[in-house]
């Protein structure tokens, strides 16, 4: 059997009764832990908190299907921040174990995708969600322009959810065959937003998606005691300061009457 089981997005205790049930049913109980992690709470902490080991499971160990491995014999938990379905990688384990004859169930817990809500912006007036992924010198993707810029001609806000960079080796390491991790990165706010400006300025392909001017929404560490959350233009929102990862930002589309009074809450400037 195996389990995926969704964590929450703020510590140890956000876990439901069902995924509770789960881990302690389990002979083995892994973290995913390069899609995202809890804000307040490490593999240890988790242990001791649902009184478990807990192994944590890197990239290569969760995309080579090795998490599977003994759950044919065994009843294996795998645990994920936020929903299990928050990344492509937890889809492809529930077809891995269909195709491997594994009996296998999922258990859900909030994500970023529907906790967004607490900046103030419906969630049903939410389209198109775009990733922005960190640029290196010579990759510099844009392929979200298209989808934000849908978004925006429909009046409708847009989630874009920001790079992180966990256990990566560099090319250079890469190419000599040497397994050599960098320090993990946590794409910022403001990052984001210089990035979406930059393709804005040289796509300029009739009416633009955005703009110093756009309103947007900028959210950090979500679920947790030191959740913030920011209201304003792009050009404000880019001498913010959100404080630690994780950060995700909204472009909103047109804000609702029924939107404006909650929103406004979060509008700069702020003391």
């Amino acid at each position: 059997m195996f389990t995926l089981v969704g964590l929450g997005l703020g510590d140890a205790s956000d876990i439901t009764l069902k995924g509770m049930n789960a881990v302690k049913e389990a002979d083995i109980v892994y973290l995913e832990a390069y899609t995202s992690f809890l804000i307040n709470s490490n593999a240890e902490e988790l242990s001791s908190a649902y009184d478990r080991p807990v192994v944590v499971a890197d990239r290569e160990m969760v995309e080579s299907g090795v998490v599977l491995d003994d759950a044919k014999e065994k009843k294996v938990v795998l645990l994920v921040v936020g929903d299990v379905f928050g990344a492509t990688t937890h889809s492809d384990l529930i077809v891995r174990c269909h195709e491997q004859g594994i009996e296998c169930k999922a258990i859900h817990n909030a994500s970023i995708i529907n906790a967004v809500g607490c900046c103030g912006l419906q969630l049903y007036r939410f389209g198109q969600v775009i990733s922005l992924c960190f640029w290196t010198e010579t990759w510099r993707p844009d392929s979200w322009y298209d989808r934000l810029k849908s978004n925006r001609v429909a009046g409708i806000h847009t989630l874009v959810l920001l790079d992180i960079k966990v256990k990566e080796i560099s090319d250079e390491n890469l190419a000599r065959g040497r397994k050599i991790y960098e320090a993990p990165r946590y794409m910022t706010i403001k990052q984001a937003l210089e990035q979406l400006l930059e393709v804005e300025s040289y796509k300029k392909e009739g009416a633009i998606a955005v703009d110093g001017s756009t309103f947007a929404v900028g959210v950090a560490r979500v679920g947790s005691a030191t959740q913030k959350i920011v209201a304003g233009s792009m050009k404000e929102l880019l001498d913010a300061d959100f404080g630690e990862p994780l950060h995700s930002l909204v472009i909103a589309g047109d804000v609702h009457e029924c939107e404006q009074e909650h929103v406004n809450l979060f509008r700069l400037p702020q003391q």
